[in-house]
């Protein structure tokens, strides 16, 4: 299948920019990069919810920020679905404001409440700090559902890209500890492999905006040492057990180096009895999730999506 016409445009706007990659950057340097490329593809004016909130948890060694988007007010005695959102970015770059307009459209479309999850980045902190930042965030907002006025019964996880690895082991934790309970897990191109060898990431290996050089770079920054890759909670992937778990919405871009693991993965959740929906948005490009002013798939896709999560969380 070919590129989406804007798509291409977008590569051959970006290919003439001439625009530095991640990898050749400092961290600080690509979370500044990452921010202002979102910012130039994203809505100039955002969704409007009844209340977004930002506020700081508990943490394992300090708070965790997190953001929560509120669709419209609950209604007497209502206590309202959620998702708890990991935002991607490699474990190193991204943060509440690069994904906030998608987690605005994401929690218009499901009608539930879309708490985004700010944990700790690379390399200042190393694996397992994201996972453990974000389990901790799960479990406080499934404990404090109540304060909340969330439905700690209709609580899904969702990521997308290494936010969609974090749900992914999130929803794998959260199984093997009997808690919280989860709806639906959603993974938007996620990473869920070992190792960038996949006939994907071989394919796509240069000129579609995520390279696997930038790719190796992330890892680099993130792992502590070889043997990271082997733990599933770097590479759910490699979970010994994928059964039990809450069904999964994975969406894949078709020219995305991450493209074939995010498919593996479905697969293996569905070979292991799990209820499975995998959407490939064949002419898209890893990250088109955040460009919502300039490819009109981005819109559709997370209209799909929302649609399939207020389905999930129905009571």
């Amino acid at each position: 299948m070919s590129l989406d016409p804007q798509v291409q445009s977008l590569l051959d706007a970006v290919k003439r920019a001439g625009l530095p990659e991640y990898w050749q950057l400092t961290p600080d340097q690509a979370r500044d990069e990452y921010r202002r490329r979102v910012q130039r593809l994203d809505l100039k004016a955002p969704e409007t919810l009844y209340r977004v909130e930002d506020r700081p948890i508990p943490g394992p060694v300090r708070d965790i920020p997190i953001r929560i988007y509120r669709p419209r007010a609950a209604q007497i005695g209502e206590r309202m679905p959620a998702l708890v959102w990991f935002h991607g970015g490699g474990f190193v770059i991204g943060d509440l404001d690069t994904h906030d307009n998608a987690c605005r459209r994401l929690a218009k479309e499901s009608d539930a409440v879309i708490v985004a999850v700010d944990y700790r980045l690379a390399p200042e902190h190393k694996f397992p700090a994201a996972v453990e930042d974000a389990m901790a965030a799960l479990r406080w907002i499934a404990l404090h559902a109540e304060e909340l006025v969330l439905d700690a019964n209709r609580l899904a996880v969702g990521g997308d890209s290494a936010g969609g690895n974090l749900a992914a082991v999130c929803a794998l934790i959260a199984r093997d500890e009997g808690f919280p309970r989860l709806a639906q897990q959603l993974l938007i191109y996620p990473c869920t492999a070992p190792e960038p060898e996949t006939a994907s990431h071989r394919r796509f290996a240069e000129g579609h905006l995520l390279t696997r050089r930038t790719i190796t770079w992330f890892y680099a920054q993130y792992l502590k040492s070889a043997r990271d890759v082997n733990d599933f909670r770097f590479a759910p992937l490699l979970a010994d057990d994928l059964s039990k778990l809450p069904p999964a919405y994975v969406i894949v871009a078709g020219h995305d180096p991450l493209r074939d693991e995010g498919v593996m993965y479905a697969t293996k959740l569905m070979e292991a009895g799990g209820d499975v929906t995998l959407v490939h948005m064949a002419g898209m490009v890893h990250g088109f999730w955040l460009m919502l002013g300039a490819i009109d798939a981005a819109g559709v896709a997370i209209g799909r999506a929302g649609r399939a999560l207020k389905a999930a969380l129905r009571r």
